[in-house]
């Protein structure tokens, strides 16, 4: 045996880079299974080890980690998100790794099963159908009454998630979903959802513990395109204890509380109300927004605790982050982009993030994939820490030109 490894089954141009970093800081040699290693371009520039190999695949990669185990002493499988989670939990129990519940990670990732063990529960949630084809669309969003929310009941990063809010926005993302243009890894399924009015708050835990509860906003409806997020959230105790019952009352309903789970909610007249569960970490800059305010790694320790190490979740100091998200408002090719030295050198400005560079082609898709990077500010006061992100926010700058017609 060379070392002690680390499997990260697949990777991710926003958490990827943090498991890799921590996984190194802990003394591991991180090794990525991937359909398409090349994909991840922060594995070369860390010269870390990629293999390929079928990742949709059990048996597969239970024979890649076989072979691996003759090299290296496997101390741990994850992932970095949650498409591969359940594989990741299987895989642990072949090999009698901690890892999380397989099957309880496959129900939670469906949507629409989601929504029937949280409803079952009695844990509040919007009015909800499933649909296969326009016709049920229509019905279900007419028993429900507009506007509503149509979503893949699988997916992540807001794909294919739309607000309609009359007759024709419902046709168009109908047909969006289920004309070809949305690309489907299983038979359709479409959820149509009660729109939830009301201050978006997101809760992070890990095991059964609330580490905290930050706030977000998005860009333009109908779209749900992040556009800031702050870390905890300004909110009364009655506020606080509420979110984070509701949030932990989701453990119980969908067998949860191994590792990381990310909530997202709505306070709306009924109070807070669950939209959506996440077996996972939420995605940057949330992990780093968690380490600045409260000095707590989510991402080492939930590395600690995939490889049987004790993890320690105790805030080291009480802080206030904030992160807005670089979002275009147009199409075309990004000319260049830049003012991240003159921000990132701001007191208070903890990280500036491009994922994007000069001469890329910018479609706007209305999900994730529209986000070109980040800032994130830290520091002892909300209005600090809110001063220092605007002024960073300001020098950033970039050109699109638009596409020939």
């Amino acid at each position: 045996m060379t070392g002690r490894a680390l499997i990260l089954v697949e990777g991710s141009r926003y958490n990827g880079p943090l498991y890799v970093e921590a996984a190194l800081q802990l003394g591991l040699k991180p090794i990525v299974l991937s359909a398409n290693p090349a994909q991840y371009n922060y594995l070369e520039a860390k010269g870390i080890e990629a293999i390929s190999v079928n990742t949709a695949d059990l048996d597969a990669l239970i024979l890649e980690c076989t072979r691996l185990h003759e090299t290296y002493d496997i101390v741990g499988v994850t992932s970095v998100g949650d498409s591969f989670y359940a594989t990741v939990g299987k895989l642990c129990g072949h090999f009698k790794l901690p890892g999380p519940n397989p099957t309880s990670i496959e129900r939670c990732r469906n949507k629409f099963t989601q929504r029937k063990l949280l409803a079952e529960s009695g844990v509040p949630i919007p009015h909800y159908r499933l649909a296969a084809d326009a016709r049920e669309i229509e019905n279900s969003a007419d028993e429900i009454g507009l506007p509503v929310i149509l979503k893949p009941a699988i997916g992540a990063g807001s794909r294919g998630v739309r607000l309609c809010r009359n007759l024709d926005e419902l046709v168009e993302h109908t047909t969006f979903l289920l004309g070809g243009q949305h690309i489907w890894k299983s038979r359709p399924k479409i959820l149509v959802e009660e729109f939830a009015q009301g201050p978006f708050y997101w809760a992070d835990i890990m095991g059964d513990q609330i580490i905290g509860i930050g706030s977000g906003d998005f860009g333009p409806l109908p779209h749900f395109v992040g556009r800031e997020s702050t870390f905890p959230a300004s909110l009364t105790d009655d506020e606080h204890e509420r979110i984070a019952n509701v949030s932990l009352s989701c453990l119980q309903a969908l067998g949860l509380g191994w590792g990381p789970t990310g909530v997202e909610l709505r306070w709306t007249k009924r109070g807070p109300v669950v939209i959506e569960v996440n077996p996972r970490l939420h995605g940057p800059p949330s992990p780093q927004l968690v380490r600045l305010a409260y000095g707590i790694d989510l991402v080492t320790e939930h590395i600690k605790l995939v490889i049987g190490d004790d993890w320690d979740l105790h805030r080291r100091h009480s802080h206030t982050a904030a992160a807005r998200f670089l979002a275009p408002d147009r199409d075309g090719t990004l000319e260049w982009i830049g003012g991240e030295t003159q921000a990132a050198a701001i007191p208070g400005v903890a990280e500036v993030k491009f994922y994007v560079e000069a001469n890329t082609p910018i479609i706007r898709k209305g999900d994730i994939r529209d986000l070109m990077g980040y800032v994130v500010t830290a520091s002892p006061t909300r209005a600090q820490t809110e001063a220092a992100l605007h002024h960073a926010v300001e020098i950033i700058e970039w050109s699109i030109k638009p596409f020939s017609t």
